[in-house]
């Protein structure tokens, strides 16, 4: 199967974690996109989704999905989204949409965390993938120098200003081996928003697409 059909397969297989008449939180990014349509030709009555991102709102709304302020609600059942990575403990690195900051709020609203990715996703270390970091545009100078004294190489992802208004870095060079004391370290540096490492909120399920049909993996 291609990458998009295994998205679309994992997409599908979310569904049994939707309860009729229930908020959902939903992710951002192509995989997330697969859900929003499956959830939409479900005909699951759910009471709204929670959003992410600007983009996943627009896509809810003009399927007739009802999206609520994550003000509105006191918790979630559950959080569905997508990786960039994602390890064999559920630790994922997340942001290539450049939505971590708010993909974290919500993932921290839910009580279950269910990660739909495809198998190519899956990794034995955090790190491949360039580590997405949302800062304050005036700390990025420090932040790129920051990270250049642990072995990191930062690039500021160009044209790129997030919902919240600031600045995403692409960091490539890290092997990422204690990915919650990283994610604790990093998020203390002064300008950083967010690290897309979620280690703190790690997935309790992953849905990996893989050529045999869906896995399902349990973290906790």
């Amino acid at each position: 199967m291609t990458q998009d059909e295994l998205k679309t397969l994992v997409g599908q297989a979310a569904l049994r974690y939707v309860e009729a008449g229930s908020i959902v939180g939903v992710g951002t990014g192509s995989t997330v996109d697969k859900f929003i349509d499956a959830l939409a030709a479900s005909g699951i009555q759910i009471a709204g989704a929670v959003s992410s991102s600007l983009r996943s709102t627009e896509r809810m709304q003009a399927l007739g999905i009802p999206v609520l302020d994550a003000a509105e609600v006191d918790g979630l059942g559950v959080y569905i989204d997508g990786a960039d990575e994602i390890d064999h403990a559920g630790h994922m690195i997340k942001g290539g949409g450049a939505a971590l900051t708010r993909e974290k709020i919500v993932a921290d609203l839910a009580q279950r965390f269910v990660c739909i990715a495809d198998a190519s996703k899956l990794v034995d270390v955090l790190g491949k993938f360039p580590l997405p970091v949302e800062v304050i545009p005036m700390a990025a100078a420090q932040i790129v120098r920051r990270f250049a004294a642990i072995g990191g190489v930062a690039t500021l992802r160009a044209g790129v200003v997030t919902d919240n208004g600031c600045q995403i870095l692409d960091v490539t060079g890290l092997q990422i081996r204690d990915p919650l004391a990283f994610e604790a370290d990093v998020n203390q540096w002064p300008g950083v928003l967010t690290v897309g490492v979620f280690a703190r909120n790690r997935a309790d399920v992953c849905l990996l697409g893989t050529a045999e049909g869906v896995k399902t993996l349990s973290f906790k």
